[in-house]
């Protein structure tokens, strides 16, 4: 069975840090783009940052970019989202997905997602 499985979510405090992970079972993450999105409470889902798994290419939603790196573990079959300086306007459910190369930011380009992971930022 082809499963993406967020983890590392999680109550935080203004400022603090967090990783996420999603790891890929059921198939190699070798021929997708992988990406993060969110979803706030009454948004629609957003982009936040994307990577080619062959390669490493990284991209990132202007608004995100320099509190969030996005990596791969390409021996554990894994993608990670680092957040630093976390906001409370961070708080959302943070989901991959694994789309076709060339992917971007509609998350109707994406084929597999996982469950979620929430984030709460929060003092």
């Amino acid at each position: 069975q082809l499963q993406l499985v967020e983890s590392g979510g999680g109550l935080v405090q203004p400022g603090g840090s967090l990783r996420l992970s999603c790891a890929g079972s059921g198939f190699t993450l070798d021929y997708y783009v992988i990406g993060w999105f969110r979803q706030a409470p009454g948004k629609e889902r957003e982009g936040v940052s994307c990577i080619s798994f062959s390669d490493g290419t990284t991209s990132y939603v202007d608004s995100m970019k320099g509190r969030f790196t996005i990596s791969r573990d390409s021996a554990k079959n894994t993608v990670y989202l680092q957040i630093n300086s976390l906001k409370p306007d961070d708080t959302a459910v943070y989901y991959c997905a694994a789309g076709s190369p060339g992917a971007g930011w509609d998350p109707a380009e994406y084929y597999y997602w996982g469950q979620g992971t929430q984030v709460t930022v929060s003092s």
